[in-house]
């Protein structure tokens, strides 16, 4: 397959499977795939958005990353491979596939999360990629995932690992914490402000009772891991 970019705005999602390659019987699951729950206010004919979609492709993608990280990679231990998978699922990893495919423009989004920046949204893409990863097993088999999937990860995965990158903040910080004979970190979200298409969350994260990092994002993972990567920060750790 080869996956073209440069698409214009509002893309259908019949442009966007012929353009990715991709074969839909049935179009509506594509649609589906692409609708944002704020599209479905605006629009009460479409019935469901891409949320259930986006659970089944996030695991999905578990099982094919480890699948391929196994055997891609056969000099790697068990903690490497867990690891570096997380690294692959991360969200800002997804929403960079999603860029590089051109998702944005084909995200069906409501006024008010378009007009917000929401196509740019790295939770947004990240969740258009999985709820996509879903349509396409639903639609054409494990298969034809693996075929959409594997190059998606081949392209960074070397450089994922050459760089260092496999430990997001959470990971190196609850690394750190262990080695050095303390409990795991834990976060508490302290804040949740603004309306559905664009909260806003600050998380906390404390070590033994004692605070040492605050982080703010769009979603609370993003939060706890700007938190995290604060209190490594502070104790002097490199994370990255």
């Amino acid at each position: 397959m080869v996956y073209a970019q440069g698409t214009p705005e509002e893309e259908s999602p019949r442009a966007l499977a012929a353009r990715l390659g991709l074969e839909f019987s049935d179009y509506r699951l594509l649609s589906r795939a692409l609708t944002h729950r704020s599209y479905l206010n605006e629009h009460p004919e479409a019935l469901e958005d891409n949320e259930r979609l986006e659970f089944l492709g996030d695991a999905i993608l578990d099982f094919l990353t480890g699948a391929w990280l196994y055997n891609r990679f056969p000099e790697m231990s068990e903690g490497q491979l867990t690891r570096m998978r997380s690294a692959l699922v991360r969200t800002e990893q997804l929403a960079d596939f999603a860029r590089k495919l051109n998702l944005g423009p084909a995200m069906r989004l409501g006024r008010g999360e378009a007009e917000s920046g929401g196509r740019a949204r790295p939770a947004l893409l990240c969740a258009t990629f999985e709820a996509l990863v879903g349509a396409i097993y639903l639609g054409a088999g494990i298969l034809a995932v693996r075929e959409f999937v594997e190059p998606q990860l081949e392209s960074i995965a070397h450089q994922i690992y050459s760089s260092g990158g496999m430990l997001d903040p959470k990971s190196r910080l609850q690394e750190w914490t262990q080695a050095h004979g303390n409990g795991a970190p834990s976060y508490r979200t302290i804040s949740e402000t603004g309306p559905d298409h664009a909260k806003v969350f600050v998380v906390e994260v404390f070590i033994n009772g004692t605070s040492y990092g605050v982080g703010s994002g769009h979603s609370k993972q993003s939060a706890a891991k700007a938190a995290a990567q604060e209190a490594l920060i502070k104790l002097g750790v490199d994370w990255y």
